[in-house]
């Protein structure tokens, strides 16, 4: 139960943290984000890469999608129940708002089988020095990230990366963490 409390206490921390910040100051930091991501050999490699639509406060990724998607295949995930489902994103024609507000492909979209990911890049309420993320609690990337056996790449601001975090033995830890500062 203190685990839990923990890490509910840190999910508002991180919230309070976020709207200190300005959305030009947080949209700023995004972009330095995705410049770095750009310039690791994992995403340079990798040919079809699982990522997110950002919600606000969260890594915004709506530019580095438009940039790549007609040169790599680019999936993102479509809430079905208590699981993500990855399909290939088409062009904003192709999103519709979610469950939670969050823009995803519709269900007409190409599923593409999970061999075929070559990366996977993750939003987190906070990580940690070992690698360790937070979510937001209801598991779904944990669930989605057990049946994937790609290279892992958890995106923040420097403001939610902390030295430790409550984790728990189911929760994934990243392969890399990036922030606007630096690449763990």
């Amino acid at each position: 139960m203190e685990l839990r409390k923990a890490k509910q206490t840190l999910r508002e921390d991180m919230a309070s943290l976020k709207r200190s910040y300005t959305k030009t100051t947080l949209l700023d930091l995004s972009a330095k984000i995705m410049d770095r991501l750009e310039e690791t050999d994992l995403f340079q490699q990798a040919s079809c890469i699982a990522l997110y639509h950002a919600i606000p406060g969260e890594v915004q990724t709506a530019g580095l999608i438009e940039k790549w998607y007609r040169k790599k295949r680019l999936l993102l995930p479509l809430i079905k129940g208590n699981d993500l489902q990855l399909l290939l994103y088409a062009g904003k024609e192709s999103l519709k708002t979610g469950v939670f507000g969050i823009l995803e492909p519709s269900e007409d979209c190409e599923a593409v089988p999970e061999s075929e990911i070559d990366l996977i890049i993750v939003p987190g309420v906070a990580f940690d020095r070992q690698h360790n993320r937070l979510g937001r609690g209801k598991g779904f990337y944990d669930r989605l990230l057990s049946t994937l056996d790609v290279p892992k790449i958890g995106i923040c601001y420097d403001f939610q990366l902390k030295d430790q975090i409550p984790a728990e033995p189911f929760d994934r830890k990243m392969d890399l963490i990036i922030t606007e500062k630096e690449i763990l």
